[in-house]
């Protein structure tokens, strides 16, 4: 389970809380308690209850989905930029997806009764998180294309620059059992994947530590999916 901590005023804030309207955002945290988020906890189960809502400010949560009952396959990432429990704001209390703990960081994590609550109370903090919802849908579509029909070294470079992202660092730690296991694909293409973009100094991998070494080389090699993403954001958050 998540700790209980306090979270530090330097530490990022999470976006769709800071885009609310300053009386629902207060309402919001002052039903909220920190924690941090532990690498490899998982926090819902397909088809499991859902008990807590988290807005990371610092770590970031895989969202997987089960294939044919014996692995999983990613479909998203949620960091800073957003929340994860949106089943919540369509009426649903279950979740159809596997979250994972990826990246160690903090969060406020708000009980499933205090949230649906407020989001009776608030129709700013529903307006908003409708928004979210659809940006994560059009996200997720991005996503199934992105899988189909592009090559396994741009989709990571995107996975790389999303991670990075929602890590706010250059550094993070992944595999390529790990990576394999999210991308879909066997070891040896990621290997080859990452081997080729070390080769443009675009990044630096050893043992399990990988490192943006060229973020703009980066962006050129991902494929136009993570520009898509971040459009489909800006244009839909803004607009809350």
């Amino acid at each position: 389970m998540p700790v209980t901590r306090r979270l530090s005023p330097l530490e990022p804030p999470n976006r769709l809380l800071a885009a609310l309207p300053r009386a629902v955002s207060r309402r919001v945290l002052a039903a909220c308690e920190a924690v941090q988020l532990e690498f490899g906890i998982v926090l819902y189960e397909p088809d499991a209850r859902i008990r807590y809502v988290y807005f990371p400010t610092g770590g970031f949560i895989s969202l997987m989905i089960p294939v044919d009952g014996t692995t999983n396959l990613e479909v998203g990432l949620v960091g800073n930029e957003g929340m994860l429990g949106v089943p919540l704001v369509l009426g649903a209390d279950v979740s159809p997806l596997r979250a994972l703990v990826q990246g160690a960081g903090p969060a406020w994590r708000m009980s499933a009764e205090a949230f649906t609550a407020e989001l009776d109370r608030s129709p700013a903090l529903r307006r908003t998180l409708l928004r979210y919802l659809q940006v994560r849908m059009s996200q997720l579509a991005q996503t199934a294309a992105c899988t189909r029909f592009h090559v396994v070294e741009e989709r990571l470079a995107r996975w790389l620059l999303m991670t990075q992202d929602r890590a706010h660092a250059d550094a993070f730690r992944v595999t390529h059992a790990f990576l394999a296991y999210m991308l879909g694909v066997r070891r040896v293409g990621v290997t080859k994947a990452a081997n080729a973009l070390q080769k443009r100094k675009l990044i630096s991998y050893h043992r399990g530590a990988i490192t943006i070494l060229d973020r703009a080389g980066m962006e050129t090699a991902a494929c136009g999916c993570y520009q898509a993403d971040l459009n489909t954001y800006a244009g839909l958050l803004a607009a809350a």
